[in-house]
């Protein structure tokens, strides 16, 4: 599970403005195996609920390619946001490496994203991701042409994440850290969260639910979750961390 902390704060955004917290599958590709179905209402008192054990094959009908969905995610282009324009531009390893391991080793990101250290270990950690299927695609966040955040898109519903929440076809999740302190007191983590769910809603049109999954103890970020109109879902256990399942859905982007 990618990192998923956005502590990006409300006001402040905190280090590591997303980040999420500690990383279950930190090295290698995501593990794509599944054998259950879980279908039932985010209440977790509701008695809607129906568990189905069903073969990958059937994932790998609805899922259709895995990496699919994110496969034009480079051609999103820039949209207009109050702090001016910004877009995704997937990480190109030979240009990008070094930044994204000088954001890693910021001891505020490092406490949640747990990439501290050498260079090859962050490395690692980008190329598993480039040399899979595309089902996860880390990328830079560019404001008015200058890189200042490192993101992760990923299909939610085909990572270990869906084993912890009642996953539904195409979930798309988000993990994000704003890279330099300056930028993090700017107030931009929840502005850039809600401005990327909605090219998320957007550029995929199956998807019916962006997801992350900050750690409990990040409050700044779950705080910016909220700000950029996610909701606290359930609390879940990971490995390596508690967290703080926050979703935003499309039917309620117009309201929250």
């Amino acid at each position: 599970m990618p990192p998923t902390d956005a502590s990006a704060g409300t006001g402040p955004v905190s280090a590591r403005t997303d980040g999420a917290g500690h990383r279950a599958d930190t090295a290698g590709p995501r593990n794509s195996r599944f054998g259950r179905l879980t279908v039932q209402d985010d209440d977790p008192d509701s008695e809607d609920t129906l568990e189905l054990s069903l073969p990958a094959q059937f994932f790998a009908l609805y899922a259709g390619a895995p990496g699919a969905l994110l496969s034009r995610l480079a051609t999103w282009g820039p949209v207009t946001t109050p702090a001016g324009s910004f877009r995704l531009a997937p990480v190109r390893l030979d240009q990008d490496l070094p930044l994204v391991h000088r954001w890693m080793n910021d001891p505020a990101v490092a406490r949640f994203w747990e990439l501290a250290g050498p260079r090859n270990r962050t490395e690692e950690h980008l190329r598993a991701q480039l040399h899979d299927d595309g089902r996860s695609v880390p990328c830079l966040g560019v404001l008015d042409g200058t890189p200042m955040s490192y993101w992760e898109v990923y299909r939610a519903d085909l990572d270990p994440l869906a084993h912890h929440y009642p996953a539904r076809p195409y979930d798309i999740g988000i993990h994000l850290l704003i890279g330099d302190a300056a930028d993090r007191s700017r107030g931009l983590g929840s502005a850039l969260l809600r401005v990327v769910a909605d090219l998320i809603f957007d550029r995929c049109p199956t998807c019916a639910r962006v997801v992350s999954e900050p750690d409990l103890r990040n409050t700044p970020s779950v705080a910016a979750f909220l700000s950029a109109g996610f909701r606290y879902a359930a609390e879940v256990d990971l490995p390596g961390k508690r967290a703080a399942l926050m979703i935003r859905d499309r039917i309620l982007r117009d309201v929250l």
